[in-house]
């Protein structure tokens, strides 16, 4: 169990290495705009991204809480 643990953390921790090897090219597109509009929509794009599991999730909590109460 310890090692699952210990190999979870070191591939967490190695994650982001990788993915900030993967946002060159967002970032060179966001800093060849000079009105902002490309960085807004994308900064956009990513909260649209992040909510959308956050909704379902708490939506299904509901959906079990009302069954286990009903």
């Amino acid at each position: 169990m310890r090692i699952k643990l210990l190999l979870l953390l070191l591939v967490l921790l190695i994650l982001p290495n990788v993915a900030e090897a993967q946002c060159a090219m967002c970032r060179a597109v966001v800093e060849s705009e000079a009105d902002g509009k490309t960085a807004e929509g994308i900064n956009n794009g990513i909260v649209y991204l992040m909510a959308i599991p956050y909704v379902l999730v708490a939506g299904l909590g509901y959906f079990v809480y009302r069954k286990m109460r009903g």
